[in-house]
């Protein structure tokens, strides 16, 4: 029987709670994490026995929102929970890059973490306390998981630093920066931010890193307290007697073969595939153990050179100088036939980029715990086909690495984007990836700011990004810019830094080893920024600013402003006004509530034929104009003229004539066009008079 235990901590100024031993007592490892009124219930399990033949941990993480947290029903057709939504799929890998690393080398047992948001309130994200959940659910646990972790949000508002803000102050907030950590270090970074500066953001780091500590050792207090004894976990052992016997033989082989200098990827890549092969096959083929054993020395070597010739030799695969950015070449305008386009090359890693620009329309509607649903004006979507690796694949649904590339791409570009209403149009960026050898997501921020300035889109300044690398041991270390497909591998940290001249609008960083001080994080983004600023400057010399105008085939956009309250005769009954506009004239009608109507077309005359379509419903009578009206209807008292289409005005028999009218009938008939001017107005009443017009002409010829 497991034990209860309730425990909580101050955090940002409230109370981050832990409840252990209540809820799913079946999994390994299970807490109910509380923020505010935000509760999320984390399991962990993992398999008593590795899966033979792995190469790889399975670990496996899910996170799913749940409707009813936040008192609502789907609004799908089925009224139940689907495959989960960007923000879903997000979080599982903000949960499973700072948790994976911290599992013992060698680690094959299944292992699976669900986070499951079972209550929202409307201040708390769930996101950031579902990565301490999980640390709570695996560490309060038998799984071989021995140094917690925390998750902590920084914001930036008025020039003030805000521990996990809420919804509301983070739309205020300069900077959105979720740090993930132990007690010793930063094992993880995500941040989005308004052209920050780069000590800003190591600043907002350490005081991240701060509370983690303090939240690492709380959940090291309860440990104690549950008395949980950790499973044992053996890392794979290597022969060194084989291993002595390969590297003595193989490694000068190895060593060129890594050697990427004047050569592409895939031949590197081919001649390492026949040294291993050669290597396996050195062994008797009846004793596949030592095979096995071979093949694994054969890799743990390959990472042994690579960081041999960073640490030791100070030389790269390629050649490159650690702060070196290989060759960039940029197009834009490169296809014919949409808004804009760039192709963007960077070494052996290629993006084909394109912009779409629509209407409000085209919006993406999303699923929100907050609000129920949001509107996305500005999407990127990114593609990562198996040929530009130069394999054959199953192509499937959107993978969690092209979302997380995507989001990352799209949050480096969005702060620069002009308001809606100085651009009204819906934009769409995807970027195709047709090669890679090392950072794809940033090859899709540069690709994705040319096509954006080729399609006329006004920019505030050009963004780019760059991947930093890391290889640490001890006190020596090195940090290398652009790093290339092996880097990444062999490598001790991902970090890729997006920004323009001004600052940082993005940053995501991934570390394999136990994490990296403030030194190293200052440096890595110094040597960033020169990189970015690099890259900047080949840009400028394909495309400097956007576009004066939008593409040809693109929709132009003509905005106007209606009373919120005319908005009903533009739409008709059962939208039948509007369909008829749209029909008639082919042009595209958006209409927001606030009375802003947005006409798009390709075709001028079709966007002034519907925009005065527009004018004519909504037109509003003003005192002292005249009026060209249709007499509608004729009683006793006067007549109604319709002035504008649907609105009448009183034309009262004594404003008929300047002499005196006995009969309507004798002055009027019903069809008559006649000229009138509105004299006054009464809330919705207009006063009219023919009489007013008539002595005006009179007025007129007389002075002629």
């Amino acid at each position: 029987m497991k034990k209860y235990l309730k425990e909580a901590i101050k955090l940002g100024g409230k109370d981050l709670e832990v409840e252990y031993g209540k809820v799913a007592k079946q999994a390994d490892g299970a807490v109910v994490i509380r923020y505010g009124e935000t509760m999320v219930l984390v399991t962990a399990v993992s398999a008593r026995s590795p899966r033979e033949g792995l190469d790889f941990f399975p670990l496996t993480v899910e996170y799913r929102e749940s409707s009813y947290s936040a008192g609502r029903i789907p609004g799908n057709y089925f009224r139940r929970e689907g495959r989960p939504n960007e923000k879903e799929v997000l979080t599982c890998r903000l949960i499973d890059r700072p948790v994976r690393p911290l599992f013992p080398d060698g680690y094959r047992n299944e292992t699976q973490v669900v986070g499951t948001v079972i209550s929202a309130d409307s201040d708390n994200d769930p996101d950031v306390v579902a990565i301490t959940g999980a640390s709570c659910a695996l560490f309060l646990s038998d799984i071989p998981f021995v140094n917690p972790i925390a998750g902590v949000r920084i914001g930036l508002v008025d020039g003030k630093y805000l521990v996990n803000p809420t919804y509301d102050e983070r739309r205020d907030s300069e900077l959105n920066l979720i740090v993930a950590g132990t007690e010793e270090a930063i094992v993880m970074v995500e941040a989005e931010a308004n052209e920050v500066a780069e000590n800003i953001m190591v600043e907002a780091m350490m005081l991240a890193h701060k509370e983690i500590k303090r939240l690492c050792l709380w959940q090291k207090e309860m440990f104690k307290a549950l008395e949980i004894e950790k499973r044992e976990a053996e890392a794979p052992q290597l022969d060194d007697k084989l291993s002595a016997q390969i590297e003595k033989k193989f490694a000068k082989k190895l060593r060129e073969a890594l050697d990427t200098t004047g050569k592409d990827k895939i031949a590197s890549y081919a001649a390492i595939d026949e040294l291993k092969k050669e290597v396996v096959e050195s062994y008797p083929e009846d004793d596949p153990d030592k095979r096995a054993m071979a093949s694994k020395v054969f890799g743990y070597l390959k990472e042994k050179i690579f960081r041999e010739d960073i640490l030791a030799n100070k030389r790269r695969p390629d050649g490159r100088k650690f702060g070196e950015i290989r060759n960039v070449a940029c197009e834009v305008g490169w296809l014919p036939r949409v808004h804009g386009s760039a192709l963007f090359t960077r070494g052996e890693t290629q993006a084909i980029a394109t912009t779409t620009l629509g209407t409000k329309s085209d919006e993406q509607f999303m699923d929100d715990i907050e609000t129920g649903e949001i509107k996305r004006r500005f999407m990127l979507h990114y593609n990562f086909p198996p040929y530009s690796v130069g394999e054959a694949g199953r192509f499937g649904g959107t993978s969690r690495r092209e979302i997380g590339h995507g989001n990352l791409a799209r949050r480096a570009i969005e702060p620069l984007l002009p308001a809606e209403d100085e651009f009204p149009y819906t934009i769409r960026i995807v970027s195709d990836i047709t090669e890679s050898n090392g950072s794809s997501s940033m090859a899709s921020v540069c690709g994705g700011c040319l096509s954006l300035m080729d399609a006329g889109v006004p920019l505030k300044r050009p963004v780019a990004g760059v991947a930093m690398g890391l290889v640490i041991e001890g006190n020596r270390y090195a940090i290398l810019s652009d790093i290339a497909g092996a880097e990444d591998h062999y490598g001790d940290m991902d970090f890729k830094v997006t920004g323009t001249s001004e600052g940082i609008t993005a940053l995501q960083m991934d570390i394999k080893v136990e994490g990296i001080n403030a030194q190293i994080l200052v440096e890595a983004l110094e040597q960033a920024k020169r990189g970015r600023e690099f890259i900047l400057g080949i840009m400028a010399k394909a495309i400097e600013t956007p576009r004066e105008d939008v593409s040809k085939f693109a929709p132009r956009i003509i905005t106007i402003k209606v009373h919120p309250d005319k908005i009903r005769d533009i739409i008709g009954p059962g939208g039948k006004m509007i369909r008829s506009i749209q029909d008639e004239t082919g042009a595209k009608i958006d209409i927001d509530d606030d009375g802003t109507v947005n006409i798009a077309t390709a075709d001028s005359t079709a966007a002034d034929a519907a925009l005065e379509r527009i004018k004519a419903l909504t037109a509003e009578a003003e005192v002292g104009e005249t009026y060209l009206g249709t007499v509608s209807r004729i009683v006793d008292f006067g007549a109604f003229v319709e002035i504008f289409p649907g609105v009448d005005g009183l034309l009262h028999i004594s404003e008929i004539s300047e002499r005196r009218v006995r009969d309507v009938r004798d002055e009027l008939k019903e069809g008559q066009q006649i000229m009138v001017k509105c004299i006054g107005k009464e809330g919705n009443k207009i006063k009219l008079s023919r009489k007013a017009v008539l002595k005006d002409e009179k007025a007129q010829a007389k002075g002629e």
